[in-house]
């Protein structure tokens, strides 16, 4: 299926209210009412695009998450609108607003249906590079050889590569190889997607990402490499029994588990969009800025695989002319 390029656009605004929506709860100190704004706009926004959508990755099942849960129907739903599958995650970084601090982002990923893995919320191993690193990577390879690959395609000492981990006891092996080979380090609390992103902008300093983070955030952050010519590999990482079961209830045998996943089997096919909103200032993109007489300013990036544009939206909204906007406030208190 062709996925309208006009979707792209429909896509940003989705995030824009979210990334609006969440900003509100900067360094309030309260993630829980921060995500709930962010999943409250996403999902009010999403009824004005023209998809026929399915959430495969979204905020948990149905009798765990009130909106946007796995399997949700979503969209304007007209007779002609195109079935897609939809991988959310309205505030990547709910501590990072919280706490005001960096790289907080409300993302989307969107393709034809049955194109994008439905993963399990667990764990997963990764490692994700940039375009100029395409091909060079192995999971199931030592660390230092990827390292070693890796430098070799951008030409770089390994002293001068960079590799971003997450900064979780979990990794604290890792961090230690990386450190006994000579590449640079930088760790980050929160936000995994935006992480892995970075790999694929000079600008960031980030060559390769490594280790365990969320699976489904790993779908998502595999439809923005796709878009950028990126690469990237997982494994899922079931650490506990209780993950296990949510690897059984979608039908996961233990090959499935062990099996290596391309950034093929995470995103199929090339027609694929991407949409991301800045909720914090970041590495990539700025946070909404509120500037008084009901302005708001945000910051997103969109991308579409087909063709491998990627746009930067710089845009002002008028908050007291948006009825999203408006009725969230409502709502919210505000």
């Amino acid at each position: 299926m062709k996925l309208d390029r006009n979707l792209a656009m429909s896509l940003v605004r989705v995030t824009e209210i979210a990334a609006l929506a969440s900003a509100k709860y900067m360094g309030r100190g309260d993630k829980i009412a921060a995500d709930q704004a962010a999943v409250d706009g996403m999902r009010s926004a999403f009824n004005l695009a023209d998809i026929r959508g399915t959430v495969v990755i979204g905020e948990g099942e149905k009798d765990k998450a009130p909106m946007l849960y796995i399997g949700e129907e979503i969209g304007a739903r007209n007779e002609d609108s195109m079935e897609v599958d939809i991988a959310v995650d309205p505030l990547d970084g709910t501590t990072l607003v919280a706490k005001g601090l960096p790289n907080a982002i409300a993302v989307i990923a969107m393709a034809p249906k049955g194109c994008l893995l439905h993963a399990p919320d667990t764990y997963m191993k990764k490692i994700a590079v940039g375009p100029k690193a395409k091909g060079k990577i192995d999971i199931e390879a030592s660390v230092e050889d990827n390292i070693k690959s890796v430098a070799k395609a951008l030409n770089k000492d390994i002293s001068d590569l960079t590799v971003i981990i997450q900064d979780r006891d979990r990794h604290y092996d890792l961090i230690k190889e990386i450190r006994r080979i000579g590449a640079r380090i930088k760790l980050f609390g929160e936000g995994d997607v935006a992480a892995s992103i970075a790999t694929c902008f000079e600008d960031t300093g980030v060559d390769i990402l490594m280790g365990i983070g969320g699976a489904p955030e790993g779908v998502i952050s595999a439809a923005a490499l796709k878009s950028m010519g990126g690469d990237m590999q997982g494994q899922l990482n079931v650490r506990s029994d209780e993950e296990m079961e949510r690897c059984n209830d979608l039908g996961l045998t233990q090959k499935d588990i062990d099996r290596i996943l391309t950034l093929d089997d995470l995103v199929k096919g090339e027609e694929v969009f991407f949409s991301a909103t800045g909720i914090s200032d970041g590495d990539l993109l700025d946070g909404v800025v509120y500037k008084g007489n009901n302005q708001a300013t945000t910051h997103s990036v969109v991308m579409r695989g087909k063709t491998g544009t990627i746009r930067f939206v710089k845009a002002t909204h008028k908050l007291d002319k948006n009825d999203i906007l408006i009725s969230l406030m409502k709502k919210h208190g505000e």
